[in-house]
C-alpha cells in the first residue's frame, strides 16, 4: 500500500501547522506521516507515492544557516526546526522517479516581497525525478512570526485532499 510523507521546516510553528493541516487533508485518501525536516528519513521508502515538502520563505527563497540563526535571534527563543533545513535535506534526497511531489511555503503577506521557498523546493523535487504536478502553494502569515491569516489552515487541508486524490488507488487497483 502506498503512503504519503509531509516533510516540513518551521521556525515559529506556522509552517508546522500548515504541514499538519495538509496531512489532515491527505489522510482521507492515503496514509500519511508528518515529519520535521531534522527527523526526516534520508531514504523515505519506496512505498512513498506522495512527498510534500515545505518551509518558510527567507531572503527570497529557502532558508540557509544564516537566515535560520537570524530567525532564532529575532524570536529570542528556540525555533521549531533547529538543525539543517529543507535545502540541505533535498540535497541528500536520492532520485525518486515515479513519486509525486508537491511544495509549499509560508510567507509574510505584507510587505509582499519577491521570491518563494515553494518554487525553489519544487525545482529541486523535479531535479530528483519527482513528478511535480500541482503548482507550489503559498500560505500567508501576518508577520514574520505569524499568525497565519484566517482561512489558511482550511486552504491547506483542501490542498492536501486534492493532492492525495491524485495518487490514491481505490480497492479495484486502478487510479
Amino acid at each position: 500500500m502506498s503512503r504519503s510523507l509531509v516533510v516540513f521546516e518551521s521556525m515559529y510553528g506556522n509552517t508546522e501547522a500548515v504541514a499538519r493541516a495538509i496531512a489532515e487533508g491527505i489522510t482521507a485518501h492515503v496514509p500519511v506521516e508528518v515529519v520535521e525536516v531534522g527527523a526526516a528519513p534520508a531514504e523515505p521508502g519506496d512505498d512513498v507515492a506522495l512527498l510534500v515538502v515545505g518551509g518558510p520563505t527567507h531572503a527570497f527563497g529557502m532558508t540557509r544557516p544564516a537566515t535560520r540563526q537570524d530567525a532564532a535571534a529575532k524570536a529570542g527563543r528556540a525555533t521549531v526546526s533547529q538543525g539543517p533545513g529543507v535545502r540541505e535535506w533535498l540535497e541528500s534526497l536520492r532520485d525518486r522517479p515515479g513519486t509525486v511531489g508537491a511544495a509549499f511555503d509560508t510567507r509574510v503577506v505584507r510587505p509582499r516581497v519577491p521570491g518563494s521557498a515553494a518554487r525553489a523546493i519544487a525545482r529541486r523535487l523535479h531535479r530528483r525525478g519527482l513528478t511535480v504536478g500541482d503548482a507550489p502553494h503559498t500560505f500567508w502569515v501576518a508577520g514574520s512570526e505569524g499568525p497565519l491569516l484566517d482561512g489558511e489552515l482550511e486552504r491547506a487541508r483542501a490542498w492536501g485532499a486534492a493532492l492525495a486524490a491524485e495518487v490514491a488507488v481505490p480497492a479495484g487497483g486502478a487510479p
